[in-house]
Formats: C-alpha cells, structure tokens, sequence
C-alpha cells in the first residue's frame, strides 16, 4: 500500500425532502447565487420550484443558467464565467447529474482566473482557486458531487477532457434518492454502468497489499449489480434507489483509491468516441471496458481471477486461470447487456471512421492508463476489439 493523503470535505445530506435545506447550506456561502441546470426536467418535477423557494427564504439572489447538455460544453461554461463575473456570485449551485456539476466546477474555477476556461484542461495553468459549489443531484453516475474532477468537451475539434483540483469538490451535496424515480431506465442504466467504471478503474492497479481498499470496491460493486435490476424494474423502490445513490458516490469520493494508483485508460478512450460522436458517457464505458479488460488481462492473470472470483462468483479453476480471468470479463459484458447497455460500437453506429483518429488524439499528450501503459497502436487495437 502507498502513502497517501485523503481530505473529502463535501458535506452530505442524504434522504427524503433534504431539498427543502438548499437555502439554509447555500446561504453560509454569500447571498449572490448562480442557479444552473440542464433541461426542463427539474421544472416539470416541481424541484426547481422547491429549491427556488428555499433560497428565496434565506433572501438569496438568483441568477440562471440552464441548457447543460449531456457531455457538456465549454462554450456554455464561458458564459457562466461570464455572468459570476459581471455579478459578483458568492456560489454556484448545481441542480442535476454529473453534467451539470461538471460544468459548474469549471465555471467556478473560470470565475476566479483571467485567462480562459480551457487552460485548465489542456495543462497549460492549473486552478488556484475558485467560487464554492453546492449540489443538488438527480442523477447518481458520475460521483461528481463529492469528486475533485470535472469533464468538459470543446466543440472546436470534439475535443473531450478532464482535470482535477481538491479545491473544486462541492461544499455540500443534497442526495435525495427520491428525485431519482422518474429517471428514464437507459439514463438510470447509464449511471449505474459509470459508477461501476469508477470503481473498476481503481481496482485494477498494480500496487500489492492492498485489501481493504479491494474488499471496498468489491463490496461496492456487488451492492451495485444486486440492486441494478430492482432498480430498473422497480423505479419506484426507495430502498434500491438510495443503495444505489450512495454507491455512486462511495465509488467516486476517492476512499476506494487510498493507497492505490488507479488506471482510467478506459475513461480517457470513452472521452475520445462521445468527443465525436457525442453518445451517453455510460454506453461509451459499457463498449469500451471489456474490450480493455480483454486486450490487458493477461498483465496481471491473478487480480483478473480474483475480480471473477470475488464479484462475479466465478469457481476459481486452479489448472486453468486463464479460463476464470475470461470468464469474469463475459460476465462483466452479460451483465451490461442485461441492463440493457450497448457492448459494442456497431450497435450505436461507430464504424471505421475515426478510429485512427481517436488513437491519435487520445495519446497526444503520452500514453493512457497506469495498470498497463497505451501507446497509439494499443488504443486502435482496443478501438477494434470493441467493434
């Protein structure tokens, strides 16, 4: 295990009706607020009237941005700079998933520097500051309600990246897993597939004696795929809705990474197809991990085994654990389609095209991942496996 430093301090509020104290948590932070959101969900539920309601109590004044999409864009995160700099906004509160919280975070990091947003996702300047962020999420995937992380995608050459800073993790979270019940089942799949990605992406790391952390994702991922079809065939069961909500953010908060180095090749080539092609992040992550798992695994044949073993229930088959390591990643695949996720590109209609593209792009700036180091060729190799 490695040394390491872990400092979370999002402060959560986690069940039914917390909306209700988004005001009383936002107003500890100044009286201007940035009010931002995506579509016209959150009005339709009455939540955005709940929470309008709330700040309105604590006498807040609210400016608006709406129209976050999916992967979202950094042009729309330039006009959020914009307005927090013209009005002087005290804090940014995101209403919505991981989207919309990826954006406010880079719109709060804009906020306080002079040069343009997209510095920070190039490398060429890195946040020193930034506005203070409050949550209130719809849709449990991405764990950027508790993360240091934020992925934005520039439109000028599809360019989808990500950066990071400790400084950028929510000052509170509202989770109310109530709010999750009118999710569309492909929008509650996608998220369930994400979060499974975030923890897959620590699990697979060469550092040794790690247990407890592995026994962590372990158990995460399991309380996971146990609650992922009640939750599909039950939108409604509370229960289910909140095992999954907090996992989501369990997996991403970086508790499972402590004394570990994760690997995140396969977020990097997703980031590459939905920066073309613009398909729901989780999908990308459904096609995208197996084929890695299937093009590495061979690295390292004993941690392969013992996620078949410890996840999936795979009979360890001590002559041949090759045979077990494979058959953990079909069940990784099974379980993905059984959700009803895409396992391959042809089946959201990514052919040929940009394959070389996205190897290229992907690896511009050095190899991808940590557990085994991509080069270009790799990339395409994978690209093909998930064909």
């Amino acid at each position: 295990m490695r040394d390491f430093e872990f400092q979370n301090g999002t402060k959560i509020l986690f069940g039914k009706d917390q909306e209700q104290y988004v005001g009383r948590e936002s107003t500890r932070y100044g009286k201007k607020l940035l009010l931002h959101y995506g579509g016209g969900s959150i009005k339709s539920s009455g939540l955005y009237d709940r929470v309008v309601s709330s700040l309105r109590e604590e006498d807040i004044e609210i400016f608006e941005l709406a129209g976050v999409k999916p992967n979202p864009r950094v042009s729309l995160v330039r006009e959020g700079v914009i307005i927090c700099k013209e009005n002087n906004i005290d804090l940014i509160l995101a209403v919505g998933g991981g989207s919309v919280i990826d954006s406010a975070k880079a719109i709060a990091a804009g906020a306080k520097y002079e040069g343009d947003v997209w510095d920070f996702y190039t490398g060429k300047n890195s946040v020193s500051d930034c506005l203070p962020i409050g949550v209130v999420l719809t849709i449990p995937a991405a764990g950027s309600e508790t993360s240091a992380g934020t992925v934005i995608t520039n439109e000028d050459g599809f360019y989808k990246r990500a950066m990071g800073h400790n400084n950028l993790r929510p000052k509170f979270s509202i989770l109310n897993p109530v709010l999750t019940y009118t999710l569309p089942s492909f929008q509650t799949a996608c998220g369930i597939t994400d979060m499974m990605a975030h923890i897959l992406e620590r699990y697979f790391t060469n550092e040794r004696n790690v247990e407890l952390t592995d026994r962590l994702c372990e158990a995460t991922l399991k309380t996971i795929i146990n609650n992922a079809h009640t939750v599909l065939e039950n939108p409604t069961s509370y229960d289910a809705r909140a095992e999954i909500m907090w996992s989501g953010t369990i997996a991403h908060n970086d508790l499972l990474s402590t004394g570990r180095v994760g690997d995140w090749a396969s977020h990097d080539i997703e980031h590459e197809i939905s920066g073309i092609y613009d398909i729901a992040h989780g999908a990308g992550l459904a096609i995208v991990f197996p084929a890695w798992m299937k093009y590495v695994y061979k690295h390292d044949i004993n941690r392969f085994v013992q996620y078949a073993h410890r996840v999936w229930n795979v009979e360890i088959d001590p002559f041949d654990l090759e045979k077990t390591a494979l058959a953990g990643i079909k069940k990784t695949e099974e379980f993905f389609r059984s959700i009803g996720m895409p396992i391959s590109l042809t089946e959201v209609n990514i052919f040929d095209e940009h394959i070389d593209e996205m190897a290229k792009k992907g690896t511009e700036r050095g190899p991808l991942g940590n557990f085994v180091k991509l080069y270009e060729e790799d990339v395409r190799q994978i690209l093909q496996l998930a064909k």
